[in-house]
């Protein structure tokens, strides 16, 4: 993706985390980069989506004229409602969240570790604030969990190490990565299932702070 900018990564991220959901899922929608899943589900299939601070159900972000400034997902980005959605306290999204009753959660990520471990909270830097939110509770609640994010830093330094380097937020948790380059399943290793149009398997491999394998 080469001449890519970082919105046009993010929503190809988006778009071909959202073709592998499969029908009647329950799904949580981290803050960041998942949010944009919304925006590209499958027509076909009902895919029922998730945030902690009290929606379930939402549809694809509003257009300008449709903007209801009271409808926001976790992240604070307006969000609209499709037909069947619901609106509770947050208590009882969490409650969903701890009690195994989502089937997936869609996290952004700083770093990815080859044996799953996320760190999504905090990095070492001092221009950007710790936040926690719900995603240790997701990351441990969810049935399975996905991480979303750009396969390198903008100085080109890798996300996916052999050990994160920054706090983690849960230990072996990620079952698969999406990023603007590839498609990475974590089962005993990263097994690289889907290279994105262009990328070389070395190329990949340079930009990756772990052995990769061939699916």
């Amino acid at each position: 993706m080469s001449g890519t900018s970082n919105a046009q990564k993010r929503l190809a991220i988006a778009r071909r985390a959202a073709q592998d959901l499969p029908e009647g899922a329950y799904v949580n929608l981290g803050i960041g980069l998942p949010t944009l899943v919304a925006d590209h589900r499958p027509q076909d299939r009902e895919i029922i989506f998730h945030s902690e601070n009290g929606l379930l159900g939402m549809g694809p972000a509003p257009s300008p004229e449709a903007l209801d400034p009271e409808l926001i997902n976790a992240g604070k980005a307006p969000v609209t409602l499709l037909p069947g959605a619901a609106i509770f306290h947050h208590n009882d999204a969490f409650m969903m969240m701890r009690g195994g009753h989502l089937d997936y959660a869609l996290l952004g990520a700083y770093q990815v570790a080859a044996n799953g471990d996320l760190a999504n909270w905090i990095t070492d830097s001092d221009a950007r604030a710790p936040a926690v939110g719900g995603a240790m509770d997701l990351a441990v609640g969810a049935r399975k969990v996905w991480a979303l994010m750009e396969h390198a830093t903008r100085d080109g330094q890798p996300r996916i190490l052999e050990r994160c380097t920054y706090p983690l937020t849960a230990a072996g948790v990620v079952s698969r990565i999406y990023t603007d380059l590839a498609v990475i399943d974590v089962q005993d290793g990263l097994h690289v299932r889907e290279l994105s149009e262009g990328v070389s398997f070395d190329h990949l491999q340079s930009l990756t702070g772990a052995l990769l394998r061939r699916v």
